[in-house]
């Protein structure tokens, strides 16, 4: 039986060699466009996501001006928007709009596919031994799959009656009515198609990832010898998968809703004086099903980034990872957990105070696997030889973000407090700090880190070193604040605060905030600039393995063919964090155990 296995293999390796032969006659369409190369199909993915973080990051700037300045114009925004800033003022409904799609953007778009898209993509096969994914024609779907998402999504900015306005979170009724606002028209239509390709999408690029990691592991690579980066991908895939079906069954009764006179979530409506015929709907299933989805999203977004840190703080401190197993216990408890606290969002819809407080239970248990975790991270880093390089510092940053934003999630997380400080700019605060600014470090993290793999050249330093300062300086100068003004009450998605005598005292601090985002927005712009210039220009990689890490992607040529490697594919013979043992700076995972070496980690 074994020899037949083996027999098979050899013949699948032999095949997969000849594969690999043939493709170094490709055209440019089969090479870059319809790529199967797990590593061309993550590029694809990063060089979208970074298009769309620059236009999603370009709507905050532009509503910022108006909470910054609300009694100034800008004519600039008439010539950018049209009739949308007319005379250079921001109309309201399309305040609205931009905020919807921001948050739209950031999270879907960008920090949803610029993790799981591109480093899923990019180290699964890589770190764990395979040719490829497991299936390449799958991923490739997966990709076109976004991109045509992409692609409605733009289409919904410029319809005539403007994009989605329901917020994010798109609630009904104000999202299942045309007659609702002018953001619930067509723009609304498009955004819940768009967002259903999206789902599709990472549904194709989950599947294949699972799958992968189960099947494709190479020789010795038993699951408990896999980088953590693999295991935070592997849960983060199966919650996608478990997950998003739920947001799509949403998406499609509310297109019913709007499209074809159902009544999932209306009922009881009164429009313009007008009776709707809708009965026996309820609005708050949809809150229901969209934060089925909309919490695990949080951890979909985050472990990701969670494990690259991990990695990158083990390679860079010179020091095995503190409590390997622990770190994989914690990504599956927050893995479980995921799927049991979402209503503590919808501590104010009326639920009832008994079931309200189970939620509030298991909200505050999730943060045990997360202490967990950190503790993990301060420890690798207690006593190591640190080297400073761009992805450490934006690893630290990483750690240090999810601390203090996770910290006001306990607040949060409370039934009795969240009453009050629910839809104020304290939750604003808090999610942007411990999801959306802690994720983009995770990922700039992985992109210093792998952009040698990737491209076969290194990021200019000090434009990195630049581009880390000012972004965590900028990141706690905006939120911090909004703290604050959320403890003050200060309500989220308002036009303009200055008719409130209350909130008028924050003019001065909007305004402040309004300036340090653009110059952090600046400092992605010249991130970006750094990017595409180094991969033309940038310094080029001399040796396989620059980081000094023990991981298989470094065995792999400086600039890895489709196929990855070119001969046999490497043995595993240990765990990928010894470093700095029995004298040794690292050893790889490919060197067999010694007899005199040490044992334990």
């Amino acid at each position: 039986m074994s020899s037949a296995v083996t027999l098979q293999d050899a013949t699948g390796h032999m095949a997969h060699d000849a594969h690999h032969e043939h493709h170094h006659h490709e055209t440019f369409i089969t090479k870059y466009v319809f790529s199967q190369d797990h590593k061309t199909i993550a590029k694809q993915f990063l060089i979208t996501g970074i298009i769309w973080a620059i236009i999603g990051g370009l709507f905050s700037v532009i509503f910022r001006l108006q909470l910054g300045y609300p009694d100034q114009t800008f004519p600039f925004l008439e010539d950018l928007l049209g009739h949308w800033a007319k005379g250079g003022k921001l109309d309201p409904e399309f305040y609205y709009a931009l905020v919807t799609m921001h948050g739209t953007v950031l999270v879907f778009f960008v920090l949803t596919a610029g993790l799981s898209g591109t480093f899923a993509n990019f180290l699964i096969p890589l770190q764990i031994g395979a040719r490829d994914m497991a299936s390449p024609m799958l991923n490739m779907l997966s990709y076109w799959f976004f991109f045509l998402a992409s692609i409605i999504m733009v289409a919904s900015l410029f319809v005539q009656t403007g994009p989605a306005s329901g917020g994010w979170t798109v609630y009904p009724p104000l999202s299942a009515l045309g007659d609702a606002s002018m953001g619930s028209k067509i723009g609304m239509d498009l955004w819940l198609i768009g967002m259903a390709m999206f789902i599709v999408s990472s549904l194709l690029g989950g599947l294949n990832y699972i799958t992968t990691i189960l099947n494709m592991r190479t020789k010795g690579m038993s699951m408990t010898r896999m980088p953590l980066t693999i295991w935070a991908l592997f849960f983060t895939a199966i919650l996608g998968v478990l997950s998003f079906p739920v947001l799509l069954s949403g998406a499609i009764l509310l297109l019913f809703d709007r499209n074809l006179g159902t009544s999932f979530y209306l009922s009881d409506i009164v429009v313009a004086g007008k009776i709707l015929p809708n009965e026996g709907g309820s609005a708050i299933l949809f809150q229901h099903l969209f934060w089925f989805l909309g919490h695990p999203e949080v951890y979909i977004i985050l472990l990701p980034a969670m494990g690259m840190s991990s990695e990158i703080l083990s390679v860079n401190s010179r020091k095995p990872i503190f409590g390997y197993m622990a770190m994989v216990g914690s990504m599956f408890a927050i893995a479980i957990l995921a799927f049991l606290v979402w209503a503590h969002h919808m501590f104010v819809t009326g639920l009832n105070p008994f079931l309200g407080s189970v939620f509030v239970l298991l909200t505050l248990l999730i943060a045990v696997p997360s202490a967990i975790k950190v503790f993990n991270w301060l420890t690798t880093l207690w006593r190591g030889n640190i080297r400073f390089t761009p992805a450490m510092l934006f690893a630290i940053g990483f750690v240090s973000l999810f601390i203090s934003g996770g910290l006001t999630g306990i607040f949060l997380g409370n039934s009795a407090l969240d009453i009050h400080l629910h839809d104020t700019y304290f939750v604003i605060a808090h999610f942007h700090i411990v999801m959306g600014v802690a994720s983009f470090f995770g990922m700039f993290a992985g992109v210093y880190h792998w952009f040698p793999k990737m491209y076969g050249r290194y990021l200019n330093n000090t434009l990195a070193y630049i581009h880390f300062w000012v972004t965590i300086i900028g990141a706690y100068l905006i939120f911090w604040p909004m703290h604050y003004e959320g403890l003050a009450g200060m309500p989220r998605r308002y036009y303009d605060f200055s008719n409130w005598e209350s909130f008028k005292m924050f003019g001065g601090l909007n305004e402040f905030i309004s300036l340090v985002s653009m110059i952090v927005f600046a400092a992605q712009l010249m991130f970006v600039f750094n990017f595409f210039h180094s991969i033309w220009k940038g310094r080029k990689v001399r040796e396989t393995n620059p980081w000094n890490s023990n991981t298989l992607e470094w065995t792999t040529p400086i600039n890895p063919g489709h196929g990855n490697w070119p001969g046999e594919i490497p043995e595993v013979h240990r765990w990928p964090y010894d470093y700095g043992k029995d004298g040794r700076d690292f050893i790889p995972q490919t060197e067999p155990v010694g007899k005199d070496e040490s044992t334990g980690h």
